[in-house]
């Protein structure tokens, strides 16, 4: 095993989490371009992203929002990771064919991390930040300390400005501190969305203003959406002024121009068919005598009112199956099919779903004492549906998914209307105090006493159940021997309903290290072959880690599609790299390989990845 600087020496192509360089002049940028051949014509919209990083937007002198560490925040968004994933296949279910993901660990590296293959890939993102009050006693998380502040190219921070981060960053409720966590994760949510892509973020009275300017500057004014009143209370309460019933949720979108208007199912009331293995309704008040006027146009008045070339139109239709007559006495009006699956109704910005419903979840789970204040199942559905009633085969992302509901959602949303939604949760393993509920609840079940414990056991009993519903229906409509629910059949839109979730860890990345003795000390690493293989999934960023690698040999080579992936690699012959290299592309485990004379051979047809 050998440092990357020697692979570099010798000419290998080296793969790993970039960091973003401090770039101070015009030359400094150029030289970082041809460096890593951003000139070149396929790495041209990584030059884009890096140039819109650079770009310095405090906004000192207009209208914007400015707060104490912001500087420091961006270099937090721009540092790399030292973080790797590692599979935890005791935590996982279904782990050979799951789609899900659910990722241990702060979701800063993991944010990070996921860039590599889902940039721009993600359809829909939920999160319920820390709300920044006296209950949950936010301080700022992040590592800050005077060498932070060095590594992240900020030397030239004065003592004043320093303390003042350091106060802002150390004391409860602080604005400033808040913001300065909210701000780098927001910005790699940012680079997740698809262009069509949707955040909905949770938040009340305390945070609400400061975090509208702040997903202005991220996401761009041009790109909200709405902001929501979501009423999570009725009656009344003590209060010293007002009796606060609702949050918010403001809504912003990556691109204005590529966004489809939130959606939610039209309240139908007219005859449902079934036509062409899809569901129809008949609309039949849509053909009118007047533009913009109530007044049904007969069919036998078209031509008289409309002209020959519209009756002529409406007949084509009635032909082609678009439209059909309906009989209302002496005359026919022209009925129009509608597919259920298209007809939608916008959002209205106020949405009603009660705290106490959000308990009521847990109870029917009997998890109901480990979580205080869970978002209600069904305003979670309202919002995933509302982004991907027509894009049902989505990947949705949640990167403070706490009690787990979002995950629950897009699996009970798979189960009622046949969608194939992908969940990625990440969450930290923040530890749980002796004398709650859920730290007893952990030990008696042999799991870490931390809330992603929870998290995970929400999703593994919500899928039991669902499954559970899922198929007993599935059965009753497949029972031709009850005639009562032959109806169902075509109602069953998938034969399975994945309630599996990978479970990775969030682990110290190797590095190389110097012992007292003045020598280099390899590390130990994280997990074993097929969780190394993972990691490299995650770096190199080609294939979707959700995907099961192929094992071509055991503890070795394992290959998606075309792309082969090497760890151990002592144990692996000549001849297993020609056959890897003819095949496709081949990326080597850095932290297993040694420049040995067969590596060297094959330099030009390998990447090696840290």
């Amino acid at each position: 095993m050998q440092k990357k600087e020697e692979f570099k020496k010798n000419g290998f192509n080296i793969l790993e989490t970039p960091q973003l360089p401090e770039i101070k002049n015009t030359e400094a940028l150029l030289k970082f371009i041809k460096q890593n051949k951003l000139d070149q014509p396929e790495n041209l919209g990584n030059l884009v992203n890096l140039l819109k990083i650079l770009v310095e937007d405090e906004k000192v002198n207009g209208y914007g929002l400015n707060f104490v560490g912001r500087n420091f925040a961006r270099a937090k968004y721009a540092q790399k990771t030292d973080k790797e994933l590692r599979l935890n296949s005791n935590m996982s279910k279904h782990i050979d064919t799951t789609q899900n993901l659910v990722l241990k660990g702060d979701n800063l590296d993991c944010l990070k991390i996921l860039k590599h293959h889902y940039r721009g890939k993600i359809k829909c993102i939920y999160i319920d930040p820390p709300y920044n009050t006296t209950s949950d006693e936010f301080v700022y998380p992040d590592k800050f300390d005077k060498e932070e502040t060095e590594v992240l190219g900020l030397a030239n921070l004065s003592e004043e400005d320093f303390d003042r981060m350091d106060f802002s960053f150390t004391t409860k409720k602080s604005h400033n501190g808040w913001l300065a966590f909210m701000y780098p994760r927001l910005l790699l949510a940012r680079d997740l969305l698809s262009k069509d892509g949707v955040i909905f973020i949770s938040i009340d009275d305390n945070e609400q203003a400061n975090l509208k300017l702040l997903c202005d500057d991220v996401f761009g004014e041009e790109n909200f959406v709405a902001s929501f009143i979501v009423v999570r209370s009725e009656g009344g309460g003590l209060a010293k002024q007002a009796v606060i019933g609702h949050d918010y949720m403001l809504v912003y979108t990556k691109n204005i121009s590529d966004f489809t208007p939130l959606g939610k199912p039209k309240d139908i009331r007219g005859e449902i068919i079934l036509k062409d293995d899809a569901e129809y309704w008949i609309e039949t008040d849509w053909l009118r005598k007047e533009f913009g006027k109530y007044g049904t146009l007969n069919y036998e008045d078209i031509a008289e009112i409309k002209g020959q070339d519209k009756k002529n139109e409406i007949d084509e239709g009635i032909t082609n199956g678009e439209y059909v007559l309906i009989n209302k006495g002496a005359k026919n009006i022209v009925g129009r099919y509608r597919k259920v699956a298209d007809d939608t109704s916008k959002f209205y910005t106020i949405l009603k779903h009660l705290n106490k419903n959000g308990v009521e979840d847990l109870e029917q789970l009997k998890l109901n004492d480990y979580f205080d204040f869970p978002k209600p199942l069904s305003l979670i559905k309202q919002v995933i549906l509302g982004a991907t009633i027509k894009s049902k085969n989505s990947i949705i992302l949640d990167f403070f998914a706490g009690s787990g509901t979002t995950g629950h959602a897009v699996m009970q949303l798979n189960a009622e209307d046949g969608g194939n939604r992908k969940f990625i949760l990440c969450q930290i393993d923040e530890p749980i105090k002796e004398d709650k509920p859920a730290y007893s609840f952990c030990i008696e079940n042999n799991l870490p006493p931390v809330i992603s414990s929870i998290t995970i056991e929400r999703l593994r009993r919500a899928g039991e159940r669902l499954n559970q519903d899922f198929n007993k229906k599935k059965q009753d409509a497949q029972d031709l021997f009850n005639p009562n629910n032959l109806e169902n059949l075509d109602k069953i839109k998938v034969q399975t309903l994945d309630i599996g979730f990978k479970v990775f860890d969030s682990v110290e990345a190797p590095k190389l290290e110097v012992d007292e003795h003045g020598q280099i000390a390899f590390p130990k690493l994280n997990g074993d072959a097929l969780s190394r293989i993972y990691n490299m999934v995650f770096t190199v960023g080609l294939d979707e880690p959700s995907q099961v690698p192929e094992v071509v040999k055991e503890g070795c080579i394992y290959r998606i599609g075309n792309n082969y992936y090497l760890t151990n690699c002592e144990e692996i012959s000549r001849e297993d790299y020609s056959n890897a290299i003819k095949n496709g592309k081949v990326f080597i485990d850095g932290w297993t390989a040694s420049l040995n004379g067969t590596l060297l051979n094959y330099k030009e047809d390998v990447k090696i990845v840290f």
